[in-house]
């Protein structure tokens, strides 16, 4: 039975409450027919800050057309809690991914984005699966009830999974972690010197506890994923493509290009977080390192001996191979 929670951490700033009910849409064995996980697939968990940078909304539609992940939640995270479940709930819905639950993180209620006008009339409780009104506690339960272990893929500041690991340590016993954090040696644009970057330095004390909590890591810093963008026929191969999810994605898109809409007829921003998405299921096409990284009070994150080693994609073998799987598996055609 998929079901809607009522939202009680909601009522005073979304009124939503009094208006959902229990229902009860199809049997386990349909939604699992209708799930896109295939038997041998790699269960995930989804925490994104989608709704400000539009390479989460890339990075949560390549999830869903990769068979080789089986996405079991998505939560928002960093605040502007209404608005970021609305997003994820809507492209979930275009998606026909509804089996998805979807997860309120933590943060204020309000504030918006640059992709709100997207979801200006779509009404959180019209979704048609589960909402979790409490997104860490979501996280936990998911965690620690599954029976094989959990890839928890992250691509924004983390204050769900800081919360998550006080309430239950334990959840990095059962999972692992894979994220889009940091710089370890270029920065923004493939520059030389490090930089502190967005997702650290928003909240350091948050990826201070997760790569220091006992599960294996791996990332992609701006080395790798500042790097990725789609340009000339492999973009335009996505922006032609009928399929719904990506006619939205390209929608909001363009929404987020405000005031030069023209940016999104001949290419993408960077799509930091899709590369994420990749290294939950394959680390091929990029050169990856063990080293031991430690998060810095300013937000950088430096080589130490001292510090807890991961996996971290520090350079490209072959990026025009990841930019053409990434066309493939949004529009599956061959660039």
């Amino acid at each position: 039975m998929w079901r809607i929670d009522a939202l009680p951490g909601f009522v005073a700033c979304l009124s939503l409450a009094a208006c959902f009910s229990c229902v009860c849409l199809e049997t386990g064995a349909s939604a699992a027919a209708k799930s896109g996980g295939k038997p041998g697939s790699i269960p995930v968990i989804f925490d994104t800050d989608i709704g400000d940078d539009i390479d989460d909304t890339w990075a949560l539609c390549m999830l869903l057309k990769s068979p080789e992940l089986d996405l079991k939640l998505v939560v928002g995270d960093q605040g502007k809690t209404h608005y970021r479940a609305r997003l994820i709930a809507r492209l979930l819905e275009v998606a026909g991914r509804t089996d998805i639950p979807v997860g309120v993180g933590i943060g204020g209620a309000g504030g918006t984005g640059k992709q709100a006008a997207w979801v200006k009339d779509y009404d959180l409780k019209s979704y048609p699966g589960t909402v979790h009104a409490d997104g860490v506690a979501a996280i936990i339960d998911t965690i620690m009830a599954s029976a094989e272990p959990i890839t928890v893929i992250a691509v924004g500041p983390m204050p769900n999974l800081l919360e998550a690991l006080k309430r239950e340590p334990k959840i990095a016993q059962k999972a692992r972690f894979v994220g889009m954090h940091g710089s370890v040696r270029k920065g923004y644009g493939g520059k030389s010197k490090i930089d502190a970057e967005y997702n650290v330095r928003a909240n350091p004390k948050a990826c201070q506890a997760v790569f220091t909590a006992p599960w294996d890591i791996t990332i992609t810093p701006l080395d790798t994923c500042g790097l990725v963008h789609l340009a000339g026929e492999k973009y335009a191969t996505v922006r032609a493509s009928k399929d719904p999810l990506v006619r939205a994605l390209i929608e909001n898109y363009r929404l987020w290009c405000g005031k030069n809409p023209k940016r999104a007829d001949s290419a993408s921003s960077i799509l930091f977080d899709t590369v994420a998405v990749y290294l939950a299921f394959a680390q091929d096409l990029c050169k990856m390192e063990t080293l031991p990284i430690r998060v810095t009070d300013d937000g950088k994150t430096v080589i130490d001996k001292a510090a807890k080693k991961m996996r971290v994609a520090t350079e490209w073998k072959d990026m025009a191979a990841f930019e053409d799987l990434l066309v493939r598996r949004l529009t599956g055609a061959k660039p």
